[in-house]
């Protein structure tokens, strides 16, 4: 492991061959160490956590989990993934080795970050994508460590408040909503939690109004301009949803209002921006205070903790993967089920 003396700078310099993370060969050229054992010392340390260890950079790496990762994800979360990574990932790590990312790098990134975006649940998401990328590189390109994991977490994982409506809200509200589509869509989001990406891609042969149910089989997505028929969300986002009575004959009516549908059409053959735009005017012709349309979701999952539905069943319904989702989501919600354990409790005693 020899060093070198710069005889025209005085200094000395480490050069050495490594084998990068792909094989080949490779010069290391490291100039400007005041004494002998630095230099060596550097080459050591360069050997043991650079050598094989992810000395491309950061573009490079994210060409890599990108094309890794396409097969695995469904489009429209590549795409996110994509604009985030141009935006916000690349201008500044783009031409920096990974493996000499430092948590400072990262810590300068994100007061950058912090600066410029207002949401800080957005600010989360951007922080955890790029965190993915340095995890990937520890895991399958031998990087040493993760310098987002040193550098320390920015953001925040939940809103600071999830608005819902009361049933008395949404009857107050659907009926001033313009179009004949939209209050019925608008009604099986509020009295179903579906997702609007399901209700978009539900069609006749997903619903039976003889049993009363509705199957999640799949979503609809916009992408690049086109609209796609997508997986569901997760596996346990597949589902059959027991409908209410009344929503069946809503559902009904719909039905035979359109145009000889065939069993695959979308039976709502609309977009996103449909249901907002038709949200807004009911909102403003009611009176009732404006929510997000997945807020319909949350006053959906809302209901059903008010009326003292089991968590688990609240979690099958919704389609969400597991009960702690649930619980993390809506667990606010249940303020008063240790009250009421203790007061049961009380009255066993006495």
């Amino acid at each position: 492991m020899p060093a070198y003396k710069d005889k025209d700078r005085g200094s000395w310099y480490a050069s050495f061959y490594y084998e990068d993370w792909t094989g080949k060969r490779k010069k290391k050229l490291k100039r400007g160490f005041a004494r002998k054992k630095d230099a060596e010392a550097w080459e050591a340390e360069f050997l043991r956590a650079g050598a094989r260890s992810c000395d491309m950079t950061f573009g490079s790496l994210v060409e890599l989990y990108l094309a890794d990762m396409k097969p695995r994800l469904r489009l429209n979360t590549i795409r996110s993934k994509e604009y985030i990574i141009d935006k916000k990932l690349l201008p500044f790590f783009k031409d920096l080795q990974v493996n000499e990312i430092t948590p400072a790098h990262v810590r300068k990134w994100q007061a950058d970050l912090l600066s410029r975006e207002k949401s800080q649940t957005y600010i989360k998401t951007i922080n955890n994508q790029l965190s993915a990328i340095f995890n990937y590189a520890v895991r399958y390109y031998n990087l040493s460590e993760n310098p987002v994991r040193v550098a320390g977490s920015v953001g925040r994982k939940k809103a600071a408040e999830m608005k819902f409506w009361t049933v008395d809200q949404f009857n107050a509200f659907i009926d001033h909503v313009p179009k004949f589509p939209a209050r019925v869509g608008l009604s099986i989001l509020f009295w179903t939690g579906l997702r609007i990406g399901e209700l978009l891609a539900l069609s006749p042969e997903d619903i039976d109004l003889e049993a009363g149910t509705l199957s999640v089989t799949k979503s609809f997505q916009m992408i690049d301009g086109k609209e796609v028929i997508t997986e569901p969300k997760t596996p346990k986002s597949r589902r059959v949803v027991p409908l209410p009575k009344k929503l069946c004959e809503e559902i009904r009516k719909y039905e035979a209002a359109l145009y000889e549908p065939q069993p695959g059409d979308r039976l709502f053959s609309f977009t996103k921006s449909y249901f907002h735009q038709q949200m807004a005017k009911g909102c403003a012709a009611s009176g009732v205070e404006k929510i997000r349309l997945h807020d319909l979701r949350h006053s959906h999952a809302s209901l059903l903790i008010h009326l003292g539905v089991p968590v688990l069943l609240v979690s099958e319904r919704l389609g969400h993967e597991d009960v702690e989702t649930t619980l993390r989501t809506y667990g606010h919600l249940y303020p008063s089920t240790s009250t009421e354990a203790v007061e049961k409790l009380d009255k066993l005693m006495s």
